[in-house]
C-alpha cells in the first residue's frame, strides 16, 4: 500500500485509531508535519515498531513554506523489510511554497521494481502553476535516477474553485496523456459534509507504471465508516481522508496478491510529545 495523510492528529486516545492507519500502509507519505526535530515522527516510529509486526524507518525533508510560522515537512515511513530507500531529492527549481521532496524507492517484491515518489502540498492561491511545475520535477527527479516510473501524490487542492474544468488545459499533467490520475474528479476527500472537492490526488507516469498498479486501487480511505467513528471524531483526526494505491506483487498468477500499498495522510499535525 502506499498512504497519503493529512492533517493526522497523533493522540492518545486508542479510539482514534492513529497507529491501525498508519500501519495499513507499505509505504506512506505524511504532508503538513510541523516537527522540526522530529520528536514526534520518531515516536510515531518506535510505537509502530513496538506495536506493529513489521520495522518502520522514516525519512524526512527540511522544513519549507514562505514564512518561518508556516514552515511544514514532507515524511515518509517504510517498511523496512519490503522497500529500499535508494535516494533522495529536494526539488528547487520552481518557486514552489513547499517543493516537492522526491524519494528513490526499489522493491523486489512488486511488478515494478524501482519508482519515485513525490509528494506535494500545494498552496491554495497557486494551485493550478503548482500542479503544473509538477511536470517539470518530473523531468528533473526522472532523469537524475534514469527512472520514468515517478507518481505524484499529495493535497494538491486540485478540485472545486481552485482548479476548474478550463483550468486543466493549463496543467500539463493533465493535457499530456502520459500521466494517469488516480483518483477521479468525483471524489470527495475532504471529511466535512459542506465540502465535496475532489483536492487530494495520486497521477502516475507512464503505462509501465500503471500497468504495475491493481486497476481501481487509487482511492480514498473513509476511516470513520471503517471504524465506525461519528464524524466529530474523525474531524479530531484530520479534515482530509487518506488516499492511497496498490502495487501488484510479482508472484506467480495464482500466488498474486497486491504486495505494496502506498498511500499519502494530508496535512499531518503533531502535537508536543
Amino acid at each position: 500500500f502506499i498512504c497519503i495523510f493529512f492533517k493526522f492528529l497523533l493522540l492518545s486516545d486508542p479510539e482514534l485509531f492513529p497507529l491501525q492507519i498508519v500501519s495499513r500502509c507499505d509505504i506512506c507519505v505524511l504532508q503538513d508535519v510541523v516537527d522540526p526535530e522530529l520528536k514526534a515522527v520518531k515516536a510515531l516510529v518506535t510505537s509502530l515498531n513496538r506495536y506493529d509486526e513489521h520495522h518502520y524507518e522514516y525519512v524526512s525533508s527540511q522544513s519549507l513554506g514562505k514564512t518561518s510560522d508556516d514552515l511544514q515537512q514532507y515524511v515518509f515511513i517504510y517498511r523496512t523489510h519490503l522497500v529500499k530507500q535508494l535516494g533522495q531529492h529536494q526539488y528547487k527549481g520552481k518557486a514552489f511554497v513547499r517543493p516537492p521532496f522526491a524519494v528513490h524507492f526499489s522493491c523486489n517484491k512488486t511488478d515494478i521494481k524501482e519508482f519515485v515518489l513525490v509528494p506535494l502540498h500545494t498552496d491554495p492561491d497557486q494551485a493550478v502553476q503548482e500542479i503544473d511545475w509538477l511536470y517539470d520535477v518530473f523531468e528533473e527527479v526522472s532523469a537524475k535516477w534514469n527512472n520514468t516510473n515517478v507518481m505524484f501524490l499529495g493535497d494538491f487542492h486540485a478540485g472545486c474553485a481552485y482548479v476548474t474544468r478550463d483550468d486543466k488545459k493549463n496543467i500539463r499533467l493533465f493535457t499530456n496523456s502520459n500521466f494517469s490520475w488516480l483518483i477521479g474528479d468525483r471524489e470527495d476527500t475532504t471529511v466535512t459534509d459542506q465540502t465535496n472537492c475532489p483536492y487530494d490526488r495520486i497521477v502516475v507516469h507512464g503505462q509501465s507504471f500503471l500497468q504495475a498498479i491493481r486497476p481501481f486501487s487509487g482511492m480514498v480511505f473513509n476511516f470513520g465508516k471503517e471504524f465506525r467513528l461519528k464524524q466529530a471524531k474523525v474531524l479530531k483526526l484530520s479534515d482530509h481522508y487518506p488516499i492511497e494505491v496498490r502495487l501488484k506483487g510479482s508472484a506467480p498468477l495464482l500466488q498474486a496478491t497486491p504486495l505494496l500499498v502506498v498511500g499519502a495522510i494530508i496535512r499531518f499535525v503533531f502535537p508536543a510529545l
